[in-house]
């Protein structure tokens, strides 16, 4: 890489940058002396490997919970189970996913502070996360308390509507502890302090299957007792990790406390906040309204069930790329901020193959269950036959859904959350949508054609990622993100 003689003279008088390239270069010249290519592969596949797998495990028994809230709440009959559905999916549009965005805006600070040695940071940016996503959780709240006269209003059952609302009311507690939370997941992840997360996780999930019992049935709750469930767990799993991060040596650097130091650049964290839960809510979206618009075809109901299928066959395989998204997530910003942009380029190819690998096997299995994965879901003929139809699109979206993800996320360790949510606008609103619209209803190919729609969307945001990568200089990168910290300490 060339740097000109102001980016130079700024790395030699900046204390911080200076020691970190210090203390770099004997050591890459050691690895260049002692190991090979292959042996430098095999280990980033190690950690990034170990760092995945508790994180797929976090995504899928968090996940879980809403699952299992509504398996208990479908043996009340068909009203709860409309209900409780459609306030959970109503939930994850107006609550959870931005919440979810916002919060991904640590794997860039706390990863970077982190691969800095600046271990006292994580915890000022944990802090700031958490004043943030907690004041954006009250207004969050009163969307959540009209949620009936939103549905109404918006043509639905008016009984399903009003038990939908009473559902979500009763899960305003769950929008705090959703936000608590995930600043504590992304606080332990950029610290590849991932088991404790995966415990918690585990042990929550079983307890929850306990409450649901309890709740539902034992004291006659019902669908109310569900809701207050996933209070209880959301709140148990917050509780466990903050135990584990004020009483654990491994947080005793990066945890020194609350502090009024959180509160000096909170603007400086909504910057990046901000398009970060643009970023993630474009795309989750629009999986969402893909399904909306199935109850606009010819024959609603077999669109909508199979479609609300593909979905959610679809968010189960995701949750593996999400896992593999947060390592890569991790690495890349440890890396860059440790000033070793080396090292952060071999993470994002070695994340790629690993990616690709995992897109093969998952969509060769998808492939080999179509004819049985419909009898999963239902007795109908009719839509074990549209599911069969579907799987082989699915197979080819959930391999390009993986490699976006982990694209993502190599993205989000190097802090390009705008030029993110601006591919994920084009790619999702200027041409996923408007193919879907196409494909299902001009060129009358159906609910597939509202799928197509979704690949469409995906193979842009795929190639537009791959591009910006390839044209990446990894130098710079690595420039800012140790700039990057040190204005955070500076402000300090």
């Amino acid at each position: 890489m060339y740097i000109s003689k102001m980016e130079e003279a700024k790395v030699i008088e900046d204390p911080l940058i200076q020691r970190q390239y210090d203390e770099d270069i004997p050591e890459e010249e050691e690895e260049e002396e002692e190991g090979c290519l292959r042996a430098q592969v095999c280990d980033e596949m190690k950690k990034q490997i170990g760092l995945a797998g508790p994180l797929i495990a976090v995504s899928l028994l968090q996940y879980c919970l809403e699952i299992i809230s509504i398996m208990f709440v479908g043996h009340l009959g068909q009203l709860p189970l409309s209900s409780a559905s459609m306030a959970t999916s109503f939930a994850s549009f107006t609550g959870f996913s931005i919440l979810l965005g916002m919060g991904s805006a640590l794997e860039t600070l706390c990863g970077q502070a982190y691969g800095a040695k600046q271990y006292h940071m994580l915890g000022i940016q944990m802090q700031r996360a958490m004043v943030t996503l907690t004041a954006l959780s009250i207004p969050l709240a009163f969307v959540w308390f009209y949620t009936s006269t939103i549905f109404i209003a918006l043509g639905q059952d008016q009984e399903i509507s009003t038990t939908a609302g009473t559902f979500i009311r009763w899960m305003i507690p769950s929008l705090f502890a959703y936000s608590l939370l995930q600043c504590l997941n992304r606080f332990l992840q950029a610290q590849n302090i991932v088991v404790p997360m995966m415990i918690a996780s585990g042990v929550t999930a079983l307890f929850h299957i306990l409450l649901c019992w309890l709740l539902v049935f034992t004291l006659g709750l019902e669908i109310n007792g569900a809701a207050l469930a996933n209070n209880i767990s959301n709140w148990m799993n917050v509780v466990l990790l903050g135990m584990y991060v004020k009483f654990s040596p491994a947080c005793t650097n990066t945890w020194t406390g609350f502090s009024k130091e959180a509160l000096n650049d909170l603007l400086s964290f909504l910057k990046l906040a901000v398009p970060s839960a643009f970023m993630i809510c474009l795309e989750y979206w629009s999986f969402d309204m893909v399904v909306l618009l199935s109850g606009l075809l010819p024959s609603p109901k077999l669109e909508t069930s199979v479609l609300s299928i593909s979905l959610n066959t679809c968010w189960m395989v995701y949750m593996i790329s999400v896992g593999l998204g947060g390592a890569i997530s991790t690495r890349v910003s440890n890396e860059l901020g440790a000033a070793r942009p080396k090292g952060a380029r071999l993470a994002v190819c070695v994340v790629v193959v690993i990616a690709i690998l995992e897109g093969i096997i998952v969509g060769g299995v998808t492939i080999l269950v179509r004819h049985i994965w419909g009898k999963l879901y239902s007795n109908d003929e009719e839509v074990i036959k549209y599911v069969e139809k579907m799987m082989p699109l699915l197979a080819l979206s959930d391999f390009l859904d993986g490699f976006q993800c982990v694209l993502s996320g190599a993205a989000r360790g190097c802090g390009w959350q705008n030029t993110c949510a601006i591919i994920n606008l084009g790619a999702y609103y200027v041409v996923g949508i408007p193919c879907a619209l196409l494909f299902a209803f001009i060129l009358h190919v159906g609910g597939m054609g509202l799928w197509l729609g979704i690949i469409c969307a995906l193979s842009v945001q795929v190639v537009a990622l791959v591009v910006i990568n390839l044209l990446t200089n990894w130098d710079d990168e690595a420039l800012k993100a140790v700039n990057r910290v040190q204005t955070s300490i500076d402000i300090e």
